[in-house]
């Protein structure tokens, strides 16, 4: 089993995961560490490591960015290389111009928790936060293993 599909089962809740669009990752030295996915790099490393290595790549704090993408619902893909931005379609007058391309996702795993009920008394939670190419954070969260 490989180390994204031990974090989606819910194995590596002391990991994050990280995927980052070729635009962030291109001639960058991550690629060599992380798994070629299509549009880009996925990275599974702990948590310490991971923060640090997504504020490296985007320009922002992690939690920072996770609390952000919190306030608006999307879709982000089971396997994390990519999402549907909430905002796609919604563009002022007409504007198209955004391609609403997922450029990076960060995520971690909670572990299952009965007294908190709703998901996560199910089983160990997904949280994931994307950033879309029009400036659009959202996040999704799910019980591990169930998509």
């Amino acid at each position: 089993m490989s180390k994204r599909e031990e974090f989606l089962a819910g194995e590596r809740v002391e990991d994050v995961a990280l995927f980052l669009a070729d635009s962030f990752v291109d001639g960058d030295s991550l690629a060599d560490h992380g798994e070629s996915v299509p549009d880009g790099t996925l990275l599974v490393v702990p948590g310490d490591t991971g923060r640090s290595v997504f504020q490296t790549a985007t320009g922002m704090e992690a939690m920072g960015f996770a609390k952000r993408a919190m306030g608006t619902e999307g879709t982000i893909d089971a396997d994390l290389t990519g999402g549907e931005c909430p905002a796609a379609g919604e563009e002022a007058d007409g504007d198209e111009s955004a391609d609403h391309e997922t450029e990076f996702v960060f995520a971690f795993a909670e572990e299952q928790n009965e007294d908190v009920g709703d998901i996560y008394a199910e089983g160990d939670v997904i949280h994931a936060y994307a950033y879309c190419d029009c400036g659009t954070a959202y996040s999704h969260k799910w019980v591990a293993g169930e998509r």
